[in-house]
């Protein structure tokens, strides 16, 4: 992988290139046990790295080709949709020795994967991991059923050193996610009408306050209007990246 690196901001931001010539965007964080890499793939995945550990978050193979992509020590699944669980995707990453988190809707879906249940938590290839309710509570279906019913999906948050970082999956601003404390970095979703709008960003972050956050998985969405709802907002950070 070749990296080309650009001051912007505070943030530092690497063009990360991987074998095939793909070219994303990646952040590299500083936290108190080293640097916590993040590779904006795009849409709602995700490719972390972290004291030699690759963890791919939700691997879609429409966004890249995965035969090229590192491999993966971990792989996180937040719910049973395509555009989230995507079999050759994961296929292309995984090996013996990767271990695979789903959430409950993706039970018997993936072989030899770990399951857990909202509220749970679980120290997985020396990751802490906690599964976070992911769910609607506004936007349904034309029959009335929520886009993602609360019980199927997770978000995760993830223990880098002294850093706990967020990534919430497809959900609305649930009182779960609101009630969360001492999250450095978060993932906050804003694909209408599926998930959340601006406003709904807003006032989670508003509520548990991480210190960076990043919009993402937003589609047509405009970033733009996150970035105005929390400007002057002291101690919050928003980052945008291309995560459409």
């Amino acid at each position: 992988m070749k990296l080309q690196k650009a001051v912007v901001g505070v943030a530092l931001v690497v063009l990360a290139t991987v074998a095939s010539g793909q070219e994303f965007q990646k952040d590299v964080i500083s936290t108190s046990a080293g640097d916590l890499q993040i590779t904006f793939v795009g849409h709602g995945t995700l490719m972390l790295g972290f004291g030699g550990k690759v963890i791919h978050v939700d691997p879609f193979g429409r966004l890249a080709d995965y035969s090229t992509m590192p491999k993966a020590d971990l792989v996180l699944i937040t719910h049973a949709h395509g555009d989230h669980l995507d079999p050759a995707a994961l296929a292309a990453v995984r090996t013996p020795a990767t271990q695979v988190v789903v959430a409950p809707v993706c039970k018997g879906k993936v072989e030899g994967a770990i399951v857990l249940h909202n509220g749970e938590q679980k120290q997985v290839a020396a990751i802490d991991i906690l599964a976070v309710p992911a769910y609607n509570l506004v936007h349904m279906r034309k029959d009335g059923t929520p886009y993602h019913p609360k019980g199927e999906g997770n978000g995760y948050v993830l223990t880098f050193g002294d850093s706990r970082v967020y990534v919430a999956g497809d959900t609305e601003n649930v009182p779960e996610m609101k009630a969360l404390e001492n999250i450095a970095i978060a993932f906050l979703p804003m694909n209408l009408p599926y998930t959340m709008t601006p406003e709904m960003v807003a006032d989670a972050a508003r509520a548990f306050r991480p210190r960076i956050l990043y919009p993402y998985h937003y589609g047509e969405t405009d970033p733009d209007i996150l970035v105005g709802l929390l400007k002057g907002e002291k101690g919050i950070e928003v980052r945008v990246r291309s995560m459409k």
